[in-house]
């Protein structure tokens, strides 16, 4: 453990489940989840990731931070002399990576400890609990899941146990968590579930679900969840008894049922990804929530893993949330399942116009726990101007590129007002 990174104990933890021990609702009857995505950068991490993310730890105040994938970008540089492209590795590959040295790989391992302090530290500083996932580009730094879920739990907060697979009914805990009461159910790395309570302890509300959606398919494109992990999804809600929500790095196909084909002239129109192509779309209004923006096609993978079918199940989930395509920034209901799509948090890669950098708040209400309000928190809003001189900028394509959140879960007196001013004008 990395004692000189822990919370200064005089100050108080920001997470209010950090101060009761375990998640669970407050005594406002409210939870709150901040996802971050996509920070997708090299051993330096960029100055405004680390503000934004600061800034959107001290707006949201969230119980939890997920990191739903890509937080290392494993094809820099720097990582050269242990890169690999794939993780299933093709021969030549293999050869290569074999050739890597134990101190290459030593060195490698400390660069990524490097970024991922960098990203953690205001988390860590305001005594904020966190689990991380993976996405396609966090193992080609060389590194295996199992290798960064250890590095991760160097770090005060960490909620990603050591995986179980063989028994994934069986819980752990985590006391360097800051939660040293909460039950976590591993899986596999960057796979297990967290449940969370009710104001007494007296009955599990709601769990988290936070899955290894996969990288690459050695057929092409984008590859899908394991089979364990997928056993993991169908498995759980009966061993918590309560309805959960997912949190992965890679978009589902039915992703694409939030949006409608459109010729390729429309105005704001964007191919599609891969099976998808050829086909051009934009946002459908009708079952997406305002302020929503589609900038990218939906990159998910070719093939239908059956995914959806586990969450759809006698609804036995609720909600899912991705990543992964850093210029999309939308939400709306398929068959009574919230997907949920969030742009890049960072700064190293790709994404939107640096005003339209952002964390993804997830606030919960007791009274309907299973209708989570969602808000966009974004950097031109929290942090103002960004000290980063990269060439950043793309449009985003959408008729609601100009609108922003009609909610306000940060300033709530009169948001319900503004939502129905937006629905009034569609």
């Amino acid at each position: 453990m990395i004692d000189k990174q822990r919370p200064d104990s005089r100050h108080r933890p920001l997470s209010v489940s950090t101060r009761l021990g375990r998640l669970q609702f407050h005594e406002s009857g409210k939870f709150r989840i901040l996802q971050l995505s996509d920070i997708q950068d090299g051993p330096k991490v960029s100055n405004d990731t680390i503000r934004l993310i600061a800034a959107a730890a001290d707006a949201a105040r969230p119980d939890i931070v997920i990191f739903t994938g890509n937080q290392i970008a494993g094809y820099d540089s720097a990582y050269a002399d242990t890169f690999r492209k794939r993780t299933w590795r093709t021969p030549l590959e293999r050869i290569r990576q074999n050739e890597a040295s134990r101190e290459q790989l030593d060195h490698t391992r400390d660069m990524v400890r490097e970024s991922i302090r960098q990203f953690l530290q205001p988390l860590i500083e305001r005594g904020i609990p966190w689990v991380a996932t993976y996405g396609n580009h966090d193992s080609q730094c060389g590194l295996s899941r199992e290798d960064m879920d250890a590095i991760y739990r160097e770090f005060p907060g960490c909620l990603n146990a050591e995986s179980t697979a063989s028994r994934p009914d069986l819980p752990r805990t985590r006391p360097s968590s800051g939660l040293p009461d909460q039950r976590i159910y591993p899986c596999e790395a960057g796979t297990l579930a967290l449940p969370v309570m009710d104001v007494d302890r007296k009955r599990t509300v709601l769990a988290l679900a936070v899955l290894d959606s996969g990288d690459y398919s050695r057929s092409g494109g984008y590859g899908s969840p394991s089979d364990a992990a997928l056993h993991f999804l169908d498995l759980m809600p009966g061993v918590l008894h309560t309805r959960m929500m997912v949190f992965q790095h890679f978009p589902l196909p039915q992703y694409y049922r939030l949006l409608k084909s459109v010729p390729p002239n429309a105005a704001h129109a964007v191919e599609g990804y891969r099976v998808f192509s050829g086909h051009h779309y934009v946002l459908n209004e009708d079952n997406t929530l305002p302020g929503s923006y589609l900038g990218e096609g939906v990159s998910c993978p070719d093939a239908d893993s059956g995914e959806y079918a586990i969450l759809a199940k006698d609804r036995r989930y609720f909600a899912v949330a991705a990543g992964h395509d850093h210029r999309n920034g939308f939400a709306g209901e398929v068959d009574d399942m919230l997907l949920v799509a969030s742009p890049t948090c960072g700064f190293g890669s790709y994404g939107p116009a640096p005003a339209r950098v952002a964390a993804r708040l997830f606030e919960f209400d007791i009274r309907h726990p299973y209708h989570p309000r969602t808000q966009l928190l974004e950097f031109g809003d929290l942090v103002g101007k960004p000290n980063s001189h990269k060439t950043y900028t793309f449009a985003i394509s959408s008729e609601a590129d100009q609108l922003g959140e009609s909610m306000n879960l940060l300033r709530r007196p009169g948001w319900l007002e503004r939502l129905r001013r937006a629905l009034r004008s569609r």
